[in-house]
């Protein structure tokens, strides 16, 4: 059971717990939504680095879903999932070195879609953790 009652906002439990407030479960829906789609970066690729973060952010249903499957990984989604391990491992303290690997293979739109979405679904994983949500349905 969650830490706090759901709201009667949203579909899913993860919604009505943001859904105390309508303005946030809204707006997360909404880039949620954005990030789902295929736009600089592959929504297959995503995926990868979505099970890669699971692993480490503490959500135990996002965990579960199945850690990254290195046998899909080509050159481009090995660096990508390669620069969330090490965002997981350095807490997003990221040398320019590190960094700079990623321009070797991304281009500037790429690189800010990455690290948008990393940070999302680190935000995610790490509310549902917080609030000890023990699933969510879609």
């Amino acid at each position: 059971m969650a830490r706090i009652n759901e709201s009667e906002f949203g579909v899913t439990p993860f919604q009505r717990l943001l859904g105390h407030n309508k303005d946030v479960l809204n707006g997360w829906n909404q880039l949620g939504e954005v990030f789902e789609k295929d736009m600089h970066l592959s929504s297959r690729l995503k995926e990868q680095i979505r099970r890669t973060l699971a692993q480490s952010n503490g959500y135990e249903y996002c965990k579960a879903k199945g850690k990254p499957e290195p046998h899909l990984f080509d050159e481009k989604m090995s660096i990508v999932v390669g620069f969330a391990e090490v965002f997981l491992k350095q807490k997003g303290d990221i040398s320019d070195a590190q960094f700079n690997v990623l321009r070797e293979y991304l281009s500037d739109a790429e690189i800010s879609e990455l690290c948008s979405f990393i940070t999302f679904t680190t935000a995610s994983q790490y509310f549902c953790a917080i609030m000890k949500l023990e699933t969510v349905t879609t």
